[in-house]
């Protein structure tokens, strides 16, 4: 009955052709890719070499089938081949590259879209005893496209789905499409940016990963420039001898333990409201009081640090590390954007793209 049943499905998937069947690897390597990036929102280089490779392999076949007459179509469907090879590695490729050079990607998100337009050039065939997979073909036939607007139809489901998560906790508030209130001295431990600076919610503050190279460049943790601010924000407490500051990945000592972790700065809680800044003339430290003056040349040593490390530390300038230090010091609670792990839709997007085909071009065709 098995066997019966397994003949029944794969005896006519073998009639598709060969190129696409090779082609379904990707679909189990970029869902990898998605836990990896929802998990430490990192994935190795070598992840996309190898489907790279075969995608110029298989692009490199289909040319040769089309040239040499071994496939179906005639005159036009070769031509319209060659067009949607040309868009797919002239214009998808690019657009991957350009967003990350705009900062709208990441790195392995540029890399897995450059991936998709040599990988997915046009639509694949799968046969199935019933159907023929995608059920749906736009007319351009550039599947790596169709992939790329799946990816940002269901990209767009995302604010919504923080939102509820934050209404349904009790968390409203202006940044609630985009964030999630976190303890600041618990910060260390998640992904994304900080929303806040000490003027107010901003799109994008600090982002975690830099906050945690600067503890391990200075060696030092966030409880303690939580418990003694007015010590860390003098540059002359830098160390002589900085320490490696890594990628900012979290490591295990970056979550820390509520209940050994205390706030005792007599920090407020920041809730889901705006609140004012600190003083510009003075911040009050314990029984302390220090003036700007005394640390106008380089508060917290930001600028020490960024021009220490080797690169930008994800675009981070020495006024929005010290924005959001400020914040960390001042606030027991702060609002925290996890971004989105952009090859988790880009997955779904694929998934979708091979099942259905093209939703947004369906969507349209039904309000026209």
């Amino acid at each position: 009955m098995f066997a019966s049943a397994a003949d029944w499905l794969v005896t006519p998937l073998t009639e598709s052709p060969p190129a696409d069947l090779l082609r379904l690897v990707a679909v189990p390597v970029f869902g990898w890719a998605a836990y990896r990036d929802v998990r430490t929102r990192r994935v190795p280089n070598r992840t996309w070499l190898p489907l790279a490779a075969l995608g110029i392999a298989l692009v490199v076949w289909d040319c040769w089938r089309i040239l040499t007459g071994d496939v179906t179509g005639g005159d036009p469907a070769r031509e319209f081949f060659f067009v949607r090879v040309a868009l797919s590695l002239g214009l998808v490729a690019p657009i991957g590259y350009l967003f990350y050079w705009f900062g709208g990607f990441g790195g392995a998100d540029a890399k897995a879209l450059i991936v998709l337009a040599v990988l997915f050039p046009t639509f694949p065939e799968y046969i199935l005893p019933t159907a023929s997979l995608p059920l749906t073909r736009p007319t351009i036939g550039v599947f790596s496209l169709t992939v790329l607007t799946n990816t940002v139809v269901v990209g767009a489901t995302y604010p919504l789905g923080v939102a509820l998560r934050n209404a349904l906790r009790g968390h409203v508030g202006r940044a609630m499409l985009l964030g999630k209130p976190v303890r600041a001295s618990e910060v260390t431990g998640e992904y994304g940016s900080l929303m806040e600076t000490p003027e107010g919610f901003v799109r994008r503050g600090l982002d975690l990963d830099a906050l945690r190279m600067y503890l391990r460049w200075r060696g030092c943790t966030l409880v303690d420039l939580r418990e003694g601010p007015a010590t860390y924000r003098d540059p002359e407490s830098l160390p002589a001898d900085p320490n490696p500051p890594g990628d900012g990945a979290i490591e295990p000592e970056d979550t820390p333990d509520p209940a050994t972790d205390a706030v005792t700065d007599g920090g407020t809680d920041g809730g889901t409201e705006d609140r004012e800044g600190p003083d510009d003339e003075s911040v009050e430290t314990g029984n302390a009081t220090e003036t700007e003056s005394e640390t106008e040349t380089d508060p917290w040593g930001a600028e020490a640090f960024l021009d220490d490390i080797e690169g930008d530390a994800y675009g981070t300038t020495p006024e929005k590390l010290r924005d959001g230090l400020e914040v960390l010091v001042a606030e027991n609670v702060v609002w925290v954007s996890p971004g989105l792990p952009f090859i988790v839709p880009m997955f779904l997007g694929l998934v979708m793209s091979l099942v259905y085909g093209d939703l947004l071009v369906s969507a349209v065709s039904l309000l026209t």
